[in-house]
């Protein structure tokens, strides 16, 4: 339970600090010479729908709450709660737009937001192909040796590894995985800047 605890909280921290760099236009772990793999675009109009929509609510309740003569503890409560739920919104738009997968010489890194990632050595992938799926079940997933980095319930690369890989969930539990599918705004991208590097090293 403190485990779960602590991952949560690092969450929050890391949430903070995206949407610092976010302000400032500014990535996170993407070092210089390597590709950026973008996958914020498709859910984008969704997550800024939905804070919308949570920020109306969260004036509209507050001000029925006032006209109701709800008790000032418990109207901040109800306030405190949907302004978390506003924050919880930017932290997942922040993470996902300053924490790109990433491609370099010697990796693959694989991210969700603030809630995810994948380090897979180069040389520990045997195959990378375009594979579109329409219907994942959540945000990260293990199936069958199989692991899923879905957005809006979609992925559309798949990538084949040598053999099992430790793959850490977001809220902690651990799984062996040899083959991974994951969403990219531009698949393309991502099959180009590993299919180069294994021309490199051929």
């Amino acid at each position: 339970m403190v485990r779960l605890v602590l991952r949560v909280v690092g969450f929050e921290l890391k949430g903070l600090v995206a949407i610092g760099l976010w302000v400032l236009r500014r990535r996170q772990g993407v070092p210089e010479g390597a590709t950026a793999v973008s996958y914020a675009k498709e859910q984008a109009f969704v997550l800024t729908l939905f804070a919308f929509a949570m920020a109306v609510e969260t004036v509209v309740i507050d001000l029925l709450l006032v006209a109701l003569g709800v008790p000032a503890w418990l109207r901040f409560g109800v306030l405190i709660a949907d302004l978390y739920g506003l924050l919880f919104v930017a932290v997942m738009a922040a993470g996902c737009a300053t924490r790109p997968h990433v491609v370099t010489r010697e990796e693959l890194h694989i991210r969700y937001g603030v809630y995810f990632e994948l380090r897979v050595p180069r040389e520990r992938i045997v195959a990378v192909r375009s594979s579109r799926s329409l219907n994942e079940d959540s945000m990260v997933s293990v199936k069958d040796g199989r692991l899923a980095v879905a957005v809006s319930s979609r992925t559309n690369v798949t990538v084949e590894l040598d053999g099992p890989v430790t793959v850490v969930r977001p809220l902690g539990r651990r799984a062996e995985v040899s083959s991974i599918r994951f969403f990219a705004d531009s698949p393309e991208v991502v099959l180009a800047a590993l299919r180069a590097e294994e021309a490199t090293h051929s």
